[in-house]
């Protein structure tokens, strides 16, 4: 069975411009188009949709869903299944943070004040899930899966206080990092304090900290083009590469 741009739209929900640009980037492209160029969509492509729209629905960006469906080694059921350990993940989490919701109202409506940890435990899960989804194939790879467990069950054992410090200290070393790379030196006082504000903001999370771990990691900043993002779209192009020379002069001391 085949169906028209618009047919396959309406069934999907998806719009015909977005297909259309699917098409013209080559992530969808029709089974076949007719002499007056309109598009028809087979079960393949009926099926290679529902996959990017579940990899959509997981927030990844269309050049990698792109990468993944027509890989030579695309399995579609193992696809599934990845989804829907994903899915469950990520549903796990989203109740966690409607429990806190409704435990927040009641102890509002019952003025039965809830705990501090209480209050945060749903965003700790939910920051813990976007580094996994974001790096954690990677650094799981560089580390290990005892040390990366052992990070995360330290960050949802902070408490309020020591959550905010994060939070706090990564944006006095964005500020610091600011004013170091308008001196332009990666190895003065203020590249090192920068360094050194890197490695306290590390050690929140970390079980331990080493001067090869801390080195490491830097090299993930330069080599893994999303870990360059996020420094250089939070503060200026060139950013990471700025911090990654700052911290290797930092722990070759």
């Amino acid at each position: 069975m085949e169906y028209t741009i618009q047919e396959l739209a309406q069934m999907s929900g998806v719009s015909t411009r977005t297909l259309r640009y699917y098409d013209e980037i080559g992530l969808l492209k029709p089974g076949r188009t007719n002499d007056a160029g309109y598009r028809f969509y087979g079960q393949f492509e009926v099926d290679m949709l529902q996959q990017i729209l579940f990899y959509r629905a997981l927030d990844m960006k269309l050049a990698t869903i792109q990468q993944i469906i027509q890989a030579s080694d695309f399995q579609p059921k193992e696809a599934l299944e990845t989804h829907r350990a994903a899915l469950l993940k990520r549903k796990e989490q989203l109740e966690q943070i409607l429990q806190t919701v409704e435990r927040t109202i009641q102890s509002i409506e019952e003025e039965r004040p809830m705990t501090n940890e209480e209050k945060f435990i749903g965003f700790k899960e939910k920051l813990i899930e976007k580094n996994e989804k974001q790096y954690g194939q990677e650094i799981r790879a560089k580390y290990g899966d005892d040390q990366v467990d052992a990070s995360n069950a330290k960050l949802m054992n902070m408490t309020e206080e020591q959550y905010q410090a994060m939070q706090q200290l990564e944006q006095q070393l964005f500020e610091r990092l600011k004013e170091a790379m308008e001196i332009g030196d990666t190895n003065n006082d203020v590249a090192m304090e920068v360094a050194e504000l890197h490695k306290r903001w590390l050690c929140f999370s970390w079980s331990q900290y080493s001067k090869e771990a801390h080195a490491g990691i830097a090299q993930m900043y330069t080599a893994d083009e999303r870990f360059t993002a996020y420094y250089d779209e939070r503060i200026t192009e060139g950013a990471a590469q700025f911090l990654h020379d700052a911290i290797i002069h930092y722990t070759k001391k």
